[in-house]
């Protein structure tokens, strides 16, 4: 790059960053979030997104439901959800309300039963309970790295169909049965399904990291009882505790997580009590495998 073209490019502003856990999470001091930020500091908070995998703001108890979609723009191009109808409102935002059977308590990757599924999500907690409802990230790249060579080998060749079409109820005890068929009905109003490599390449930090999770159906050339033990082998490796960061919500607080390269678990152990956040999603591409093979959805579009 020449002299001049180093000359116009933006100083990175420094961020107080402090990491949370050793391979994932950092948590950012000091910045209000906003629509007005500037620039320098959008560019630190890209980069810090990118290394860290998820990042935590404490205490933007300014935003609302619009600013927080404003400052989506500044990050990337805001996407509603598939099937799931936005909040009044507004153009992107969906709310995750657990007393309307709302919690997403097992391991996933944001949407991925579409194949451009979001490259990152902006989550504010809007009601956080007095205890439990954490969420829990797990690092997709190094689960990759830690594999044996033999194991990535295998893994670099594997495809999974990906489905919004699941076991949804799971075990939720704290909602009732009509509530979570409603939801089910929603999210399910049109079923998708999707062939995502099992290994897929960063755009921006050329990482490999595995793309599993709760929506994975099957395992492509496999019977249903190989698929499972491939899929559980896989998936215990990316949520070995060592891979993850927990985050305990106070309203008011934004986490921020690079959703080509984590997972994430919201822990159902919060009863009763009330707990509501509220999430937009940035348009992403279409994973691209390590043979150069590209996602494609097959059923919903």
């Amino acid at each position: 790059m020449s002299n001049a073209a180093l000359a116009v490019q933006p100083a990175v502003h420094a961020l107080d960053i402090h990491p949370v856990a050793g391979r994932i999470g950092a948590e950012i001091r000091g910045v209000q979030l906003s629509g007005d930020l500037d620039a320098a500091t959008v560019e630190a908070i890209r980069q810090a997104l990118v290394q860290y995998k998820v990042i935590f703001f404490r205490g933007q108890t300014h935003l609302d439901d619009q600013s927080q979609e404003a400052f989506s723009h500044l990050l990337g191009e805001p996407v509603a959800h598939p099937t799931v109808p936005v909040r009044d409102g507004t153009r992107y935002l969906m709310e995750l309300d657990g007393a309307q059977g709302q919690r997403a308590n097992s391991w996933h990757t944001d949407v991925t039963f579409v194949d451009a599924y979001p490259k990152a999500s902006i989550l504010r907690s809007v009601v956080a309970p007095a205890s439990g409802g954490d969420t829990v990230w797990a690092n997709t790249a190094t689960a990759y790295n830690e594999l044996s060579a033999e194991l990535r080998e295998l893994a670099d060749k594997l495809w999974a169909v990906h489905s919004n079409e699941y076991d949804y109820a799971g075990a939720k005890p704290d909602v009732s049965a009509e509530k979570l068929e409603r939801y089910r009905k929603v999210f399910t109003s049109t079923v998708f399904e999707t062939e995502h490599p099992i290994v897929r390449v960063h755009p921006e930090s050329g990482e490999k990291s595995l793309v599993l999770g709760h929506f994975v159906k099957r395992i492509k050339g496999y019977s249903q009882a190989d698929s499972a033990h491939l899929f559980g082998l896989l998936q215990s490796h990316v949520t070995r505790l060592e891979n993850t960061v927990r985050w305990r919500w106070s309203a008011g607080d934004v986490a921020i997580w690079d959703n080509r390269s984590t997972q994430h678990y919201a822990v159902d152990d919060y009863g009763t009590q009330d707990r509501i956040v509220r999430r937009v999603t940035l348009k992403g591409d279409v994973p691209v495998g390590v043979h150069g093979q590209r996602s494609q959805t097959t059923k919903g579009l």
